[in-house]
């Protein structure tokens, strides 16, 4: 049942006098409001709210509790989760190369998951994935995907920074607590096993050395060693976790900022020192972006390459990470 304004009770969903809704899949306690035109063949959830003048296509799917403000379009082959935040006159699109009257064979597929939220006047360019709990800040244009939990700004759209994630400076003034060995210098994060720790390093008129000492000051028989360099600033790696591989980051030249994430714990490490070592155990989404033009980046692993210990999907991960019914997270260890 379709309540209007003023016909009493609301039992399923509301729409204005002044809107249109040619669906019959709209879910309980979302409200259509003046202007909004829905087609037949979109599927929209519970308790979401669409503005005024919204227009929202046939292949559309919204999940629940989602919020469109005023001016926006939503076109076929989209994708919203649920929880999602869409600014007012956000605008997208599904074709790449638009003709007058020759659609392609299929619209591009363009995904917002669950809790991302886009700013006013934002342009998403087609087949774009933005991940979970997002932000696309006001008047950005999207050209790519945009990482879970990533804040972007600017056209093109780059990160800036991640949800929920403190600055720590990769420098260590002073002992923290102590990580395997004891009486190394390091810091421990609140993501669970990730810390981070000062190797040997010496300096005078000749110049400098950093040492690793294996035995010492890696958690982990190494197995295997590859650098990263030559990445442009805009761009994002890794993006991924490892189910039984750990990891140990140095940035020999320049910097970069590497994001530890747990599932329920996130933070953030700029690594500008060759003494300063990061420890990434098994079961930890690792992103790095934020690369100087000259970075180097030292990565020692405690399993050879395996393509199948890899993550790549944040919410797998999420499903992986979950704390076990004994309240404490399953997680393989480095040997």
């Amino acid at each position: 049942m379709v309540e209007e304004a003023g016909a009493g009770p609301m039992t399923d969903f509301f729409l204005h006098p002044d809107g249109r809704c040619e669906s019959s899949s709209i879910g309980a306690g979302t409200r259509i409001w003046a202007f909004a035109h829905v087609l037949a063949g979109a599927r929209i959830g519970r308790d979401c709210n669409v503005c005024d003048h919204v227009f929202i296509e046939n292949d559309v799917v919204l999940g629940d509790r989602v919020t469109v403000k005023c001016g926006v379009q939503l076109w076929d082959g989209l994708r919203i989760g649920s929880d999602v935040f869409i600014g007012p006159n956000a605008t997208f699109t599904n074709d790449p190369f638009p003709r007058s009257r020759k659609p392609p064979p299929q619209f591009a597929r363009t995904t917002v998951q669950d809790g991302a939220s886009i700013g006013a006047n934002a342009t998403v360019l087609p087949g774009i994935t933005i991940g979970r709990a997002a932000m696309v800040g006001a008047g950005s244009v999207v050209t790519r995907d945009v990482p879970a939990n990533a804040v972007v700004l600017g056209n093109p759209a780059r990160i800036v920074r991640y949800q929920e994630s403190s600055a720590t400076p990769a420098s260590i003034s002073v002992p923290l607590a102590p990580v395997v060995p004891a009486g190394v210098e390091a810091y421990r994060s609140r993501v669970h096993g990730v810390t981070l720790s000062r190797v040997t390093r010496a300096d005078d008129m000749r110049g400098s050395l950093v040492a690793i000492a294996f035995a010492e000051q890696v958690p982990f028989p190494p197995a295997r060693i590859f650098t990263v360099f030559g990445v442009p600033s805009r761009e994002v790696r890794g993006t991924h976790a490892h189910r039984v591989c750990a990891q140990v980051l140095v940035c020999l030249v320049g910097s970069m900022v590497c994001v530890a994430d747990d599932g329920v714990n996130r933070e953030q490490f700029t690594l500008d020192d060759p003494a300063v070592a990061l420890y990434l155990p098994p079961m930890t989404w690792g992103t790095q972006y934020r690369y100087s033009p000259d970075a180097l980046l030292m990565v020692l692993t405690s399993h050879p390459y395996d393509s199948a210990d890899y993550i790549r999907d944040y919410d797998e991960f999420l499903a992986a990470a979950a704390p076990a019914p004994s309240g404490r997270t399953e997680s393989p260890t480095a040997p």
